[in-house]
């Protein structure tokens, strides 16, 4: 809702009939968080492959600033007039706990599976840690479970790594909740403060740029989940009227040169910025990709609404979930195939600077075909944890929170 609607309620009903009410689906929206997923998978998955040496994905960390800046538009699409009564509050902690815990729990539980099955079975051991040590302790399992492990708990990534940015996330919806319950209609105000101070504090205080997570992951999450926020508050009224000029076909070469445009710059800005101070600046380049692509107006967004990319789109938050989990027992994998053949399937790389273990060693083919499969398997994986965990427990949780 904009900020006339905020300050004047009578505003209201012309959001409703122009397609901008809470609940609206953000179609093409959807699919950039699958894709956005993707490239996080290809960043954490090292392999001698040209994809893995690039630039680009070398520095697809920066999509993780992609998501909070949707989850910010998202919710103050949805809740930013909703949230008036404690009830209110409670409601929506938990439809938003029920949307990211329980797979959440579920990864959890299957790190600590396999590091049982590591301490049951030293040939499982490799040349790594030893089970339930350094990330994979019991102190920091606890505080994996309390989704303490993105907000200063932890003074390393622990478990299912990515888990960071939910913790962050599920401390912003609070947040949120409870800066709209009490300033109300000038909680604007305090989104602003926070979209200007936090990149100024990782400018300050953050040795490794905008890559941050177990330290100042909260304030780099607040930062880009303020900018959508501000973007819902703000911008609904041009996003309707652009999409019924759209519904009546004009203007669709404009958008689809703009879109292309964004697109470009989305490339080049990752590519040249993941690894120095230029960084920071992610979540208003994403801001700005937002804003033009929730229009859906050129022939990049037709595409992005088709059902393929539409299904990605609803995965994205187990593929996120999941991946690693699926990257590391591929390595496993790989590494008992590679003592018995010797195939030059696994082994020690150079990637971006460091020493790491990947597929690829004998020929970089060898990294584009376990990029293929790795993105196969998890997308399959994810297909049933969406199916099976997510959906369900969504479902459950919606039914909790509308007996308060």
């Amino acid at each position: 809702m904009t900020q006339a609607a905020f300050l004047n309620p009578t505003h209201a009903p012309v959001l409703a009939q122009t397609g901008t009410k809470a609940g609206t689906r953000f179609l093409v929206l959807d699919s950039w968080r699958g894709i956005c997923a993707l490239l996080v998978a290809l960043f954490h998955f090292p392999t001698s492959s040209m994809i893995s040496q690039s630039a680009f994905i070398g520095s697809s960390y920066l999509f993780v600033d992609f998501f909070f800046v949707l989850s910010g538009f998202v919710i103050a699409s949805s809740y930013g007039n909703r949230l008036n009564e404690p009830d209110d509050i409670a409601r929506f902690a938990l439809v938003r706990l029920g949307r990211i815990y329980p797979l959440h729990l579920v990864m959890l539980l299957a790190f600590a599976a396999f590091e049982t099955l590591r301490l049951m079975l030293p040939q499982l051991h490799g040349t790594g840690a030893a089970p339930f040590t350094g990330g994979f302790d019991l102190k920091s399992f606890v505080a994996n479970l309390f989704l303490l492990q993105g907000v200063g708990f932890e003074s390393q990534l622990t478990w299912n790594a990515p888990s960071w940015s939910i913790s962050a996330e599920f401390f912003a919806y609070l947040l949120f909740a409870g800066t709209v319950f009490i300033a109300g209609t000038r909680a604007w105000v305090w989104f602003v403060a926070a979209a200007v101070t936090a990149p100024l504090f990782l400018l300050a205080f953050s040795t490794n740029h905008m890559d941050v997570s177990f330290d100042f992951g909260f304030i780099r999450c607040l930062y880009g989940f303020s900018l959508g926020a501000l973007l819902a508050w703000f911008q609904h009224d041009s996003i309707a009227e652009a999409r019924q000029a759209l519904a009546e076909g004009r203007a669709r070469l404009a958008w689809t040169v703009a879109e292309v445009v964004m697109v470009a710059v989305i490339i080049a800005f990752v590519s040249l910025a993941g690894d120095n101070d230029a960084g920071i600046a992610a979540p208003f380049v994403f801001a700005l990709a937002l804003y033009l692509f929730a229009h859906e107006g050129g022939w990049i967004s037709i595409m992005l609404r088709a059902p393929a990319m539409l299904m990605l789109g609803a995965l994205s938050y187990s593929i996120y979930m999941v991946h690693i989990f699926v990257q590391a027992r591929m390595i496993n994998v790989g590494g008992l195939i590679e003592r018995k053949l010797g195939m030059g399937l696994v082994g020690d790389i150079w990637l971006r600077g460091e020493d790491a273990t990947g597929f690829g060693t004998g020929s970089p083919w060898i990294g584009f075909v376990a990029i293929v499969v790795m993105l196969v398997a998890t997308i399959t994986v994810s297909w049933f944890t969406w199916r099976f965990v997510e959906m369900p427990a969504m479902a459950w949780f919606r039914r909790l929170a509308k007996r308060i």
